[in-house]
């Protein structure tokens, strides 16, 4: 097995690091950065242009540019949060958080950075900009009701498992009469329905509910109300897959996942719990991914 060279190494701790971190001891680390000056907090999210560096420098994709972007981006999405931080200290949102999710889900969208990285790297790119809303969200915004914590309950199990009960006998009839879902009968084995399921939850699923259900859907509650932010986050979910798996609008994509976002979202408002909306998701993927993928 071939080893990484150190720089990748250290890009990986530098990487994780404040992730992992706000996933075991969010409250903590949180608490203890309000004791620096904001000058610093505000120019901490600065080390993102390191990773890019240490991964990218001696390869021919290097640009300055790139390694400005991410040095500069994540220090204007901090600072962002917290000018909305200051202006909205009752946490009912602001246009300032509307820039921030816009433009992270815009460059993960569509794949606006992806060309920085060499090949296989790409996801080098959506794990900094999580580590930038991270950052953003839950260390200068000080956001409350995210539930981006990677201790599981068994309430999340209760819930999760309970919303994929509800959305199966509505999306599978429904999937196979659009003919978006293809059944198929054979048995892959234990070993790779436990793989593909943890290999989702942590590196889709997990993601994508921190963007769409800790950040979209809870800012959201505070000027829509909870019906009508699940809704609008359900629709919004559902949109983000328009070009998946296709190359037009790939319309029962977006149905498919609008549904799946109404009981992601529903899971995660129970308790505010990612890792329950995370499970419901991860699961909903794994069962499509091995019984009804095309």
């Amino acid at each position: 097995m071939t080893s990484w060279p150190p720089t990748f190494v250290a890009a990986a701790v530098i990487a994780l690091a404040p992730l992992l971190a706000l996933a075991f001891a969010g409250d903590w680390v949180a608490a203890g950065l309000e004791r620096w000056s904001v000058r610093a907090r505000l120019g901490l999210p600065a080390i993102v242009g390191v990773v890019y560096w240490l991964v990218v420098r001696g390869d021919a994709a290097f640009r300055w540019v790139w390694f400005a972007t991410y040095v500069g981006l994540p220090v204007v999405v901090a600072w962002l949060s917290w000018e909305a931080r200051r202006h909205d200290p009752e946490q009912k949102g602001t246009w300032r958080d509307l820039v921030i999710l816009l433009v992270l889900g815009l460059i993960v969208e569509f794949r606006l950075f992806e060309s920085a990285w060499p090949r296989h790297f790409g996801g080098c790119n959506r794990l900094l900009l999580l580590d930038t809303g991270l950052y953003a969200f839950l260390v200068i915004r000080r956001l409350n009701k995210v539930g981006f914590n990677f201790l599981p309950k068994v309430s999340d199990f209760k819930t999760g498992l309970r919303e994929l009960v509800f959305y199966a006998p509505i999306a599978a009839p429904l999937g196979l009469g659009l003919r978006f879902l293809h059944a198929h009968g054979d048995w892959p084995g234990l070993a790779r329905v436990v793989g593909s399921w943890v290999s989702i939850l942590l590196f889709v699923a997990l993601l994508e509910e921190t963007y769409f259900r800790g950040w979209w859907q809870n800012l959201l509650e505070r000027r829509l109300g909870r019906n009508w932010a699940l809704l609008a986050t359900a629709a919004l979910f559902g949109l983000s897959h328009f070009n998946k798996g296709a190359t037009h609008f790939n319309w029962r994509y977006v149905l498919l996942a609008s549904l799946a976002g109404i009981f992601y979202g529903r899971a995660w408002r129970e308790k505010h719990r990612l890792m329950a909306s995370a499970i419901t998701h991860a699961s909903v993927d794994t069962i499509w991914l091995l019984w009804f993928r095309g």
